[in-house]
């Protein structure tokens, strides 16, 4: 009898860079820069941060906001207006330094406004610097809380319904100690940050306004108070800005699972729009951004809670109007690899 052993194997496709590197010239020169730009963009001092050891995260978000509208009109008239509670959740997917998310309004289900509202944003962070884009529009229900004389304004909780705002900004901006710093590990989840370190930070912001307000709904007696120059009492803006950002951001680190992380940044430049006329006009714009953060670490599996509030102003001879974004996130989410 006559056996004999045949040797069998099978190879499976690997996404690992050195295997994909052994496909040809063209794959091991994509592996040759991809590994250049994740040296050049995202190298940290690993005393200070390191990486989570996962190119990917998953995560559940839940977002509540709130826009705050403060008017300051002639003989010192105050009104103070602040939207229903918007409620989303959403689903973000984070690859490396790229984070794409959509978000959807769920609080009408819960008796809020029947109006749909959504946010779009869209995230790039590296050592180096970070890029953003966001949009919100808010066309829900609105109340005015007080109106009247500065200083005795009188306390209110009257619905306003006359409302259709929104905006978008796309900021770019570089960090200085980017080495020792991650605003990705207070942020984003995507790195730990080891030992408490700041960093100031400096880049451009581009932002539109658009502000529509009729008042003309509200009582004759509050009307009365109004600008004259306002026709048939609307209120419009439409801006775009162009700004530098100049900001310092902090990470706190507590103990071997938590992290507490601030930014603050004032956003300077100019204006160019319609500020409630149909004239356009050049002027000054100011607009602040502040972000604070709690993350814990644990493994592949992380959770936060983040605080945002965005504050622009808009002003002219007659009024000064600042506008107030204010956001709160919880965020659960996991870390892996698919290679």
């Amino acid at each position: 009898m006559f056996l004999a052993g045949v040797a069998q194997s099978s190879h499976a496709v690997s996404f690992a860079l050195d295997s994909i590197a052994e496909w040809g010239k063209f794959p091991r020169f994509c592996v040759g820069v991809y590994r250049w730009g994740d040296k050049f963009f995202n190298t940290y001092d690993s005393a200070y941060v390191k990486g989570t050891g996962y190119k990917f995260n998953v995560k559940i978000t839940t977002d509540s906001w709130f826009d705050f509208y403060n008017f300051m009109l002639p003989e010192r008239t105050v009104m103070h207006m602040r939207s229903d509670p918007s409620t989303s959740i959403g689903a973000h997917l984070t690859y490396m330094a790229v984070s794409v998310g959509y978000d959807i309004n769920f609080s009408r289900l819960f008796g809020g406004s029947h109006q749909a509202r959504s946010r779009y944003n869209f995230g790039f962070n590296c050592s180096l610097f970070a890029a953003e884009f966001n949009y919100v529009s808010n066309d829900v229900g609105t109340r005015i809380t007080s109106f009247g004389t500065d200083g005795k304004s009188i306390s209110m909780k009257l619905p306003f319904d006359g409302i259709n705002v929104s905006s978008w900004n796309l900021d770019t901006y570089y960090f200085f100690n980017h080495k020792k710093y991650s605003q990705a590990a207070a942020f984003g989840y995507s790195k730990l940050q080891q030992k408490s370190q700041g960093s100031p930070y400096a880049g451009i912001s581009i932002y539109t306004q658009h502000f529509d307000f009729d008042f003309s709904g509200l009582p004759r007696e509050m009307l009365d108070r109004l600008p004259s120059s306002w026709q048939n009492y609307q209120y419009n803006v439409k801006t775009h800005n162009f700004a530098f950002r100049l900001g310092y951001g902090y990470n706190w680190v507590l103990g071997k699972h938590w992290t507490i992380g601030v930014s603050e940044s004032p956003v300077l430049g100019l204006k160019k729009g319609f500020i409630n006329s149909s004239e356009e006009h050049l002027s000054f714009s100011l607009y602040n951004r502040l972000n604070a953060s709690v993350v814990w670490n644990s493994g592949p599996w992380f959770a936060g809670m983040t605080g945002k509030c965005d504050v622009g102003l808009i002003y002219d001879k007659e009024h000064t109007f600042t506008n107030a974004f204010i956001t709160g996130q919880a965020s659960v989410g996991y870390r892996f690899n698919l290679w």
